[in-house]
């Protein structure tokens, strides 16, 4: 499927939201996808996943996720520079501020006349957390999170009592959660109490553990794993497929 590629700057609480928009080319009506990126912002490898999922027939956004911090169009590197900066933004935005965010897409999103209305979110690293974060918002549909780091941690900034895992009762929609047994950012214990959190709460979660680094799914670096990613894209695409064309 041919997909188009357009940028809308989206207001958001705390400000201008620059944000990519990827979506097929004719004039069907399409569900959407909010797709949150790494620490790093829209990298290529970021780019390149919302392309995929937007060539399975889904209009996908990328925002800025730290829209507030940095000017508009910052892209971070790779390397200890841009990892210590992304880093330092993680922990200086609450998590409030990401749910507005979320609301200004979910509102831009009912704008548009090439949307169905039905509305998924999808991320890695903390783009995880935040695609797991999304899900308290129950226009929210289903949830796919790659990954996602200090959920089990409580280490983002909050309002107390408002954190991920303690609003995870909240969740309505459907959920897919998968971690790299060698990604040293979610332990096993980490992991063990998300899944018992869950568990506890009766959410509708899917579970996947695989053989894996933090970051496999993104295709620069030695850490990449091309035959997971693989399977990881098909895993959702064949989800938000069957949440979100109900």
């Amino acid at each position: 499927m041919l997909i188009q590629k357009h940028v809308q700057d989206i207001k958001t609480d705390t400000g201008t939201m620059r944000t990519s928009v990827y979506r097929p080319v004719d004039d069907k009506h399409y569900p959407a996808v909010i797709f949150y990126s790494e620490i790093f912002q829209e990298t290529t490898p970021i780019t390149r996943s919302a392309q995929i999922l937007a060539g399975h027939g889904f209009v996908v956004l990328v925002p800025e996720v730290f829209h507030e911090l940095n000017p508009i169009g910052t892209v971070l590197a790779y390397d200890d520079e841009g990892k210590d900066k992304g880093n330092a933004d993680k922990f200086t935005k609450p998590l409030e501020d990401h749910d507005s965010d979320t609301q200004a897409m979910l509102n831009f999103i009912k704008a548009q006349n090439y949307c169905t209305g039905q509305v998924g979110a999808m991320g890695v690293c903390i783009g995880g957390h935040l695609a797991f974060r999304a899900a308290l918002n129950p226009e929210i549909t289903a949830a796919f999170c790659l990954y996602p780091t200090d959920i089990h941690s409580n280490t983002l900034p909050c309002k107390v009592g408002n954190d991920s895992l303690a609003m995870s009762h909240t969740i309505q929609c459907p959920i897919t959660l998968v971690f790299g047994k060698q990604d040293p950012h979610v332990s096993a214990e980490g992991r063990a109490l998300i899944h018992q959190t869950l568990s506890q709460n009766n959410n509708d979660f899917c579970w996947h553990e695989v053989n894996a680094q933090h970051a496999f799914m993104r295709d620069e670096g030695d850490r990449y794993d091309a035959a997971l990613a693989m399977q990881m894209y098909a895993l959702s695409v064949a989800f938000f497929q069957q949440h979100l064309r109900t």
